[in-house]
């Protein structure tokens, strides 16, 4: 496995990432499976592991905190805050600092450790200012219980607002986005990805195999084994999609999955994977995908099945007269250098 670095952080993350949404007797894997899957990637050379204080009530930190015990300062530790953990308290959910404090101390209690490399606020609670909860992460940063601050499942404007606000009040920054994120899912290229591009911060793609329907074992409108709902509204033919990644699959005698996971590796943007496993088997194909090499061929046939329309003002910034207009007659005689391929403009 290779290796991407966490934004401007310069920490090196591996290039998949583990997550453990399904540690948990609860539903997922039990303690024995669960060690088993952290040592298959740690083996493989993973060193970011993913994780939330929701997760199967808390017992995938359990899980996490023992397995990881005398190795610990091996990997790269992120885990999680927002959700509610206690049922009818109005305060143990939210943005707020109350919840951040409470959640952080409980993580690190399970975690048997006294910081964490990367704490997420897990989702936008609309109800806490931007700027309270920028100041709040920085100060458990500073007080040396997190390494560095990274966001979830936020809109691409507020992500730009806190890290705007926190490079001019010298707080600690975003460094990580997390979104859902693969063939079936592009919507996020029309504001989340530019953004990320333009903040330098990695994109962690939850979802890589669309809930289970990249695997060739669902089809459209049907929901996912894993998670048990579906992986939401899609602007393409899934069907289509779907076809084309089990085509390619064949032709260069990978699982549909490792197909999937490479396609997401292949994108301009720094984009981790994020692995969720219930058995070993499925982790190590997963993990296989880092060895798939799509040609530029079944790049393109991936990415025209499954392109979604951008909106505006994409779409109409990226139309010939408008480039024309904007960028002037001769803008192909420029090479914009920030790019290692030429391009249009408007192009994403």
């Amino acid at each position: 496995m290779r290796y991407t670095l966490l934004g401007k952080t310069g920490l090196r993350v591996s290039e998949l990432s583990l997550g453990t949404m399904t540690f948990g007797d609860s539903w997922g894997a039990d303690k024995a499976t669960s060690g088993q899957l952290l040592d298959a990637y740690a083996d493989a050379g993973g060193n970011f592991v993913d994780t939330a204080n929701f997760y199967t009530g808390g017992q995938s930190e359990e899980y996490l905190g023992e397995l990881l015990e005398g190795r610990r300062d091996q990997f790269v530790l992120a885990t999680k805050y927002t959700l509610q953990t206690r049922s009818g308290d109005v305060n143990s959910v939210g943005n707020t600092r109350k919840n951040l404090v409470n959640s952080l101390e409980d993580s690190l209690r399970r975690l048997r450790t006294d910081h964490v490399d990367v704490l997420w606020v897990h989702a936008r609670d609309t109800w806490t200012p931007v700027a309270e909860v920028m100041r709040a992460l920085d100060d458990q940063v500073r007080a040396g219980k997190i390494l560095h601050v990274a966001v979830s499942d936020w809109p691409a404007w507020e992500v730009a607002q806190a890290n705007t606000l926190a490079e001019l009040r010298d707080w600690s920054p975003f460094v990580g986005l997390q979104i859902r994120y693969n063939l079936l899912e592009r919507t996020v290229e029309r504001e989340l990805l530019p953004m990320a591009k333009a903040f330098d911060l990695p994109v962690f793609a939850w979802a890589p195999l669309a809930a289970g329907k990249l695997t060739g074992k669902y089809r459209a409108g049907e929901s996912g084994r894993l998670t048990g709902r579906d992986d939401g509204p899609t602007d393409h033919n899934e069907d289509e999609t779907i076809d084309t990644v089990l085509a390619v699959a064949e032709e260069g005698g990978w699982s549909p999955a490792q197909v999937a996971i490479a396609w997401l590796l292949r994108q301009p943007a720094n984009v981790v994977p994020i692995l969720g496993a219930t058995t070993l088997t499925q982790l190590k194909d997963n993990l296989g995908a880092v060895d798939v090499r799509l040609t530029d061929d079944q790049l393109a046939r991936l990415d025209t099945a499954s392109r979604v329309p951008l909106g505006f003002p994409h779409d109409f910034l990226a139309g010939e007269r408008v480039t024309n207009g904007v960028y002037g007659d001769r803008w192909q005689e420029v090479d914009d250098r920030r790019f290692t391929v030429r391009r249009t403009p408007g192009d994403r």
